[in-house]
């Protein structure tokens, strides 16, 4: 039998957390980490390690909301690597898949993942009242604007002389979005 990597997989949901309590203690040859949403799989740290493994290997992920919040997300990246030979680990859950899984541990993989999905559901249902919340009572301003009131003026004066506005956004650090939005703007 074959002896693969022992490959981790880490991650947090914004630069501010910190992610190293996940995997404390398991031995790794290897460690992939993200500080970024899990809302989707098009991560940096998730494309390199689903790169990086090969079969024999063993995936250990945390938790199964870590990898993926999506049950068909969670699914797919589950049976893609088991069909590769590697073996995946969650283990807040204490669950393994490996491809010749039982019905019960499909039946796990599926209720979890659904949980996760649902999780995350309440948060942005959650997080929509809060500001919606907040607006009625005042305390919510939105965003903060990308430019002064001076920028602005001058983005509008360079554009009304012929300047690109690529090239304006470059110059002020936005996107053309930005700038086509503050030139249709009324204030200056």
């Amino acid at each position: 039998m074959a002896v693969g990597q022992q490959v981790g997989y880490i991650r947090a949901s914004s630069a501010g957390q910190n992610n190293q309590r996940q995997l404390e203690g398991v031995a790794l040859d290897r460690v992939f980490d993200d500080k970024v949403s899990g809302k989707d799989t098009k991560r940096p740290g998730l494309e390199a390690c689903l790169g990086h493994l090969r079969a024999d290997d063993v995936l250990h992920v945390h938790a199964m909301d870590r990898l993926a919040r999506s049950l068909d997300d969670l699914r797919k990246l589950v049976l893609e690597l088991t069909a590769r030979g590697v073996v995946v680990k969650f283990h807040k859950e204490g669950l393994r898949f490996t491809g010749e899984d039982s019905p019960m541990s499909n039946l796990m993989l599926s209720m979890l993942g659904a949980v996760a999905e649902f999780e995350r559901s309440l948060i942005r249902e959650r997080q929509s009242e809060g500001i919606a919340l907040a607006k009625v009572a005042g305390a919510y301003k939105g965003r903060k604007p990308s430019l002064a009131q001076e920028q602005v003026a001058e983005i509008k004066s360079r554009a009304a002389a012929g300047e690109s506005k690529a090239a304006l956004a470059r110059d002020f650090g936005v996107s053309r979005e930005t700038v086509y939005q503050y030139l249709k703007s009324a204030t200056v």
